[in-house]
């Protein structure tokens, strides 16, 4: 038996309505939700396992909804490292996790992309759609992924981190990188 059947034995496996919110496509209710999105988090990995998680961000709704199989994903333009699409190179697999700020569920989508060119989003009417634009944030490419799951993620780990904490987040928000960062290695 191995190490996760054993676990999955010994605390009662998935609750069914777990199990059951998996599907192999957007309902109505992702689709809102992606919508209203302002946040979402890109994985990926290569042959080789190697992974990285990319933010993706622009006013809500930046990305689309196609149709119930597909996301479209805009590529506008950050630090030039491209690992994601390095990754995509031998790894077409991605998934995403979309947030919106001050709500605790998440929305996860999983599939498979296949990248398009800046020419490809342009003839699709698809330009940056952003707060707080830069000289860099043009329009490279983009991304269409093909949906293999979607769901919504309980609301656990945003309440155990109690990352919506208005008084945090302004305390924070006070703060420069530095002193994040000095406050970070003092208590280590």
């Amino acid at each position: 038996m191995s190490r996760i059947d054993k676990l999955r034995e010994e605390l009662g496996g998935a609750h069914p309505a777990a199990a059951n919110k998996i599907r192999d496509f957007i309902e109505p209710y992702i689709k809102a939700f992606i919508d209203n999105s302002p946040f979402a988090v890109m994985a990926s990995s290569n042959a080789k396992g190697d992974c990285d998680a990319s933010p993706k961000g622009g006013t809500p709704g930046f990305i689309k909804v196609l149709d119930q199989k597909t996301l479209l994903i805009p590529d506008i333009g950050g630090n030039r490292l491209f690992q994601s699409f390095q990754n995509f190179e031998s790894n077409p697999k991605a998934g995403f996790i979309f947030m919106i700020p001050g709500v605790s569920v998440t929305a996860r989508v999983n599939g498979t992309i296949s990248v398009i060119d800046e020419a490809e989003m342009k003839h699709r009417n698809i330009a940056p759609e952003l707060n707080h634009s830069d000289d860099n944030a043009n329009l490279i490419q983009g991304m269409l992924l093909n949906v293999d799951e979607s769901y919504f993620h309980c609301p656990r780990s945003m309440q155990f981190a109690d990352l919506w904490n208005t008084a945090a987040i302004i305390t924070n928000a006070d703060k420069s990188l530095k002193d994040l960062v000095a406050t970070t290695k003092d208590a280590s």
